[in-house]
């Protein structure tokens, strides 16, 4: 009975500590890597999504000498100016101005939906995000320094980002995240006089839909929307 009794004796304190740590580095490698992928995954957003569609947007002017739904008899130089209303172009009518002009358009989500890119939030849930282009107010220095007009401008608009990725683009393109200022703006700040900048409005601890910051891991993220200034 003695000898069976320390066969069986217990893990020592040293030994149940060297076990916890290598747990405790797995799980932060595994944590690492995610952050890592994340990373990876929005810098693919903004080269071959964003930047990609804007190369197309300006290719169009290029080749037609109008903006996109501009009227090639009467320029506006706004888009959907062809429109007695002019409103936002996206989808199949953004397809089908870019297919017939021969503009090849980026991988996006796939065949027919180019407009659209599917990612995974912070909380591994899915998101799509998607552009579409439109003429809205801008806000602009005036004559007299430290003071601001709004004008009209042509922008792409981006749907369905989440903070943090919305903060990244923003980072990548002004070289700072600040939601008022700089060609990438948050579409409610883009026609501010103000002359303070203002983060961003959410941040990823808000779920979608929701009204206040509840940090739940299993929530999918909230999304914003974002105007990229084009060229003209």
């Amino acid at each position: 009975m003695k000898k069976q009794i320390q066969a069986q004796q217990g893990f020592s304190l040293v030994e149940l500590s060297v076990v916890l740590i290598i747990i405790g580095l797995i799980i932060g490698a595994v944590s690492i890597g995610k952050d890592i992928q994340r990373n990876a995954v929005y810098q693919q957003i903004s080269t071959l999504f964003i930047q990609s569609w804007s190369r197309s947007y300006q290719d169009y002017y290029a080749r037609t000498g109008i903006v996109i739904g501009d009227s090639s008899s009467a320029p506006t130089l706004k888009i959907d100016g062809a429109s007695a209303t002019p409103n936002e172009i996206c989808g199949t009518a953004l397809h089908s101005f870019m297919d017939a002009t021969g503009i090849q358009m980026p991988a996006g989500r796939s065949e027919g939906v180019e407009h659209a890119f599917v990612y995974l939030d912070s909380n591994g849930n899915p998101q799509e995000t998607t552009v579409c282009f439109q003429n809205v107010n801008w806000s602009e220095p005036a004559a007299t320094a430290g003071s601001y007009v709004i004008r009209n401008r042509n922008v792409m608009v981006i749907k369905s980002l989440t903070p943090d990725l919305a903060q990244f683009l923003d980072a990548q393109i002004d070289g700072k995240a600040d939601a008022r200022f700089g060609a990438f703006r948050e579409n409610t700040l883009a026609n501010s006089t103000s002359t303070a900048n203002a983060a961003w409005s959410l941040d990823n601890r808000r779920a979608y839909g929701g009204t206040a910051n509840t940090n739940l891991d299993e929530s999918q993220v909230a999304v914003l929307t974002a105007y990229y200034l084009m060229p003209y």
